[in-house]
């Protein structure tokens, strides 16, 4: 992802630079993926050119219509901008969040490189890798696979890199499963939630030897270790699998929900989707082409995305506060994973849904979401924006069954819509109080305003 990409407001006229040993400077401030850049039209004024990875923290505050924002950088400096308008402020100074995150945030995703039997290299593979990291830095090989499995592949023309060839590369391999073992899981799960004789030792029983939450913790496990060698390491990581189409995309899209706030929006969380999983090419149709119930079990069928929305869910379930949708939007994206009206998860890459024109003949189901009428029943009412890092636990007691997926079904949720509505309203009422309140309060100042006038002498 592009830094470019998450700048809401570019560029902002008449803010005033304050710096150390310097009259004050006004003029306009730019954000580049790479720089921040004030230049002035004023004669002989040096300009600010500052690297984004030579911020080291950022502190805010407002006055009035005016924002200011105060630099910290790595070398020591302090710098002021004075900002006009609330808005512009607040954009600038997430974008700055943002930006120190990804000057140090490089996080790639692959396939298993194809060193065989033999030991094949790829100079090129190597130089790309290698560019990624600053001078003294390490970088960490996050392989998907068990390492016998990773030797394994060297007689199909697989394989994994080589230490030889990547000295500044830690490699760490982490198991996450694949294909049949999930479909498998998710079989008997499913089984499991459907049948109604049994008694709670057996249910209890039945779901631990599904093994559907053990996926869950691995592959949260896994997104974990990725965040922390982003976040508080300042590493590069590469993320990789057999194909780098499943698992890959798991972790690498759990590690950003974890990291960026604004993955934890509607926009965001969409965008994610779009970028991470269908311009990357996870197969949906081969993927999602039966579910639970169908006897004819095909090799490439596996609930991928299903256990990437269940790891969503359970953050979600463990900072309510945190994500701008609620689990609605979640069991929606898996409804239309596996049977849509819509085009957008038709085929099983971008080149498929290409040449099947789905664009022209099909609607996107974004486009339906994103619509008022229907973004409002995905709208977390709880939500209020984080900008910092969540970790979520991944503790066993801290994993429950998807309820709303795999019992919704089985037994009436009257009694928790019910709760829910009712929470809904008690929010919705403290809004409109809390609007009543302030326009009190704007009343009282302008009559207190009027009374000191009429009083002057």
């Amino acid at each position: 992802m592009e830094f470019a990409e998450l700048i809401k407001t570019p560029r902002v006229d008449n803010v005033v630079l304050h710096r150390p040993f310097y009259p004050p400077v006004e003029g306009t401030l730019c954000l580049t993926g790479h720089h921040l850049i004030l230049s002035s039209r004023q004669d002989n004024t040096e300009e600010l050119w500052l690297l984004h990875s030579n911020i080291d923290a950022i502190d805010k505050r407002f006055v009035g219509p005016l924002g200011t924002i105060i630099i910290k950088c790595k070398d020591f400096r302090i710098i002021q901008l004075d900002i006009p308008g609330m808005e512009e402020c607040l954009n600038i100074a997430s974008s700055i969040e943002v930006s120190t995150l990804l000057s140090l945030q490089v996080i790639m995703r692959s396939g298993q490189p194809l060193t065989g039997t033999n030991g094949r290299r790829c100079k090129e593979d190597e130089k790309l890798i290698n560019a990624t990291l600053r001078a003294g830095k390490r970088g960490y090989i996050i392989d998907t696979r068990p390492l016998n499995v990773a030797q394994q592949a060297r007689a199909k023309g697989g394989g994994f890199e080589q230490e030889a060839h990547y000295p500044q590369w830690r490699r760490i391999h982490k198991s996450i499963e694949r294909y049949h073992i999930l479909q498998e899981s998710l079989i008997k799960l499913v089984e499991s939630c459907n049948d109604q004789t049994q008694n709670m030792d057996r249910w209890l029983s039945k779901l631990e030897a599904s093994n559907w939450l053990t996926h869950i913790k691995e592959i949260l496990t896994t997104a974990c270790l990725a965040a922390q060698c982003l976040d508080r390491e300042g590493a590069s990581i590469l993320v990789h699998g057999t194909e780098g189409t499943d698992s890959t995309l798991q972790v690498t899209s759990l590690a950003q929900i974890i990291l960026e706030p604004r993955s934890r929006t509607i926009r965001g969380f969409e965008a994610l989707i779009e970028r991470e999983w269908l311009q990357a090419g996870h197969p949906f149709q081969q993927r999602c082409a039966q579910s639970a119930y169908c006897n004819s079990k095909q090799k490439w069928e596996a609930p991928v995305f299903l256990l990437f929305l269940d790891c969503v869910w359970q953050i979600l379930r463990q900072f309510p506060c945190s994500f701008e949708f609620n689990e609605n939007f979640l069991i929606m994206l898996f409804e239309h994973a596996y049977a849509s009206q819509f085009g957008t998860f038709l085929g099983n890459n971008e080149s498929e849904r290409c040449k099947l024109k789905l664009q022209q003949k099909t609607m996107s189901l974004w486009s339906w979401v994103n619509r008022p009428s229907e973004l409002s029943k995905f709208t977390n009412p709880l939500f209020e924006a984080n900008n910092l890092v969540i970790w979520p636990s991944v503790a066993p007691q801290s994993l429950q069954l998807w309820e709303g997926i795999f019992l919704r079904w089985n037994r009436s949720s009257k009694y928790l819509d019910e709760a829910y509505e009712e929470m809904v309203n008690i929010i919705e009422y403290n809004k409109e109080l809390q609007a009543k309140v302030n326009l009190l309060r704007r009343q009282l100042a302008e009559l207190e305003t009027e009374d000191g006038v009429q009083e002057s002498p």
